[in-house]
C-alpha cells in the first residue's frame, strides 16, 4: 500500500527538515503553504526554489503536489508584528510575532486538504524545546488538535511533529542526517525564516540577524558546527 504525507511547507528552515523526514519516512508526499499576508513574504518566494532543489535530490518518497492556500483572515484580525507595521519586541502576554491561533488554522485547512486528498498524515515544524512561547506549538496543543479533528472530519488524522522535542542545533544535525550537506547547504543558501524578511547573506542562511527567529537560528548553527 503506498503511503502518504501532507507536509505544511513555509519555505523556512523547519518545515524543509520537515519535508525531507517525510519524505525519508512516506512514499508520496504532498506540500501545502499558506499565504496570510505575513510581512516576510520573501518565505513564499523562496518555497518554490527550495521545492525544485528538493525534487532533484533523491528520496526515499515522491515529491508531489504543492498548493499554496490563502487565509486573509488572520492579517484582517492584525495586532501582531508579521502581519501589521508594528515593532518585534516582548510584550507582557509574549513576543508580538505571535499570531493567535495561527498553528490550528494552519492545521484545519491542512486536514481539510488532506480529507479531499485522501491523505490522514500531516507533518508540521511546531516545536515546544526551542520557541518563543507560542502556546500553539505545544505538544498538548498538536495533539488535542489532531483528536478534534479526527472526531470533526469523522477519520483518524496524525499529526507529526519531528522537531518537537530537539532544539535548533539538533535540526541542523537532522537536516544533515536526512539529506547530508546538500540538504544543509540548500537550507543554508534559499530557506528564509527571519521575521523581517531580510536576505542579507551568513554562514547560517539568510537573514536580518537581530530578530527572534534569526538568533534562534544563528546559535542553533553554531551549536552545530561545534559538536
Amino acid at each position: 500500500m503506498t503511503t502518504s504525507a501532507l507536509v505544511l511547507f513555509s519555505g523556512g528552515q523547519d518545515s524543509t527538515t520537515c519535508l525531507a523526514w517525510a519524505l525519508a519516512r512516506f512514499d508520496r508526499v504532498e506540500t501545502v503553504g499558506f499565504d496570510y499576508g505575513q510581512r516576510h513574504r520573501v518565505e513564499l518566494e523562496a518555497r518554490p526554489r527550495v521545492l525544485d532543489a528538493m525534487r532533484a535530490m533523491r528520496w526515499k518518497g515522491t515529491l508531489a503536489e504543492d498548493r499554496l492556500l490563502p487565509i486573509d483572515t488572520l492579517t484582517a484580525i492584525g495586532g501582531t508584528a508579521l502581519t501589521d507595521n508594528m515593532k518585534i519586541e516582548m510584550a507582557e502576554d509574549g513576543l508580538t510575532t505571535f499570531v493567535p491561533a495561527r498553528n490550528l488554522v494552519f492545521l484545519s485547512m491542512a486536514a481539510a486538504l488532506g480529507y479531499r486528498r485522501g491523505i490522514a498524515d500531516l507533518v508540521g515544524g511546531m516545536c515546544e524545546t526551542d520557541f518563543s512561547g507560542y502556546p500553539d506549538c505545544r505538544d498538548e496543543t498538536i495533539q488535542s488538535m489532531a483528536k478534534s479533528l479526527s472526531l470533526g472530519l469523522a477519520r483518524e488524522v496524525r499529526i507529526h511533529t519531528p522537531l518537537m522535542w530537539i532544539d535548533k542545533a539538533a535540526t541542523w544535525k537532522m537536516a544533515e542526517e536526512l539529506g547530508g550537506a546538500a540538504l544543509v547547504d540548500l537550507i543554508v543558501r534559499e530557506t528564509v525564516t527571519c521575521y523581517n524578511g531580510d536576505l542579507t547573506a551568513h554562514d547560517w542562511g539568510r537573514g536580518c540577524g537581530t530578530c527572534p527567529a534569526c538568533d534562534l537560528r544563528a546559535k542553533g548553527y553554531a551549536g552545530y558546527r561545534a559538536a
